[in-house]
């Protein structure tokens, strides 16, 4: 399996504005092959820190999502945030290989 997380660090004010974007997200991503899990984690001791985590059956599943036209067109949306706050976020990106379960 591989694991990607993708953490961002929002105003507190801000955190469940970001949680509903993604509660209400297009789902795209789920229709894709080898991809197994999305989750939303919201750090329990900073509230303002929040991390997409996926799962896929392989590195070459998750490569062929981000260099796909549906992951080029949602990324392309979210710049276009009316919440400037929130459009202008840059993701820490961190990817992982799972070794055992």
């Amino acid at each position: 399996m591989y694991i990607v997380q993708s953490i961002v660090e929002v105003p507190v004010h801000k955190a469940e504005d970001l949680v509903q974007l993604y509660v209400n997200r297009s789902r795209s991503v789920d229709k894709q092959p080898g991809f197994l899990s999305f989750q939303l984690l919201q750090n329990e001791q900073k509230p303002g820190e929040l991390t997409v985590h996926m799962t896929w059956e392989k590195k070459e599943h998750y490569l062929a999502w981000v260099t796909s036209e549906d992951f080029k067109r949602i990324h392309e949306l979210e710049k276009k945030y009316p919440d400037q706050e929130l459009a202008g976020i840059k993701p820490m990106v961190r990817r992982y290989h799972v070794r055992a379960e």
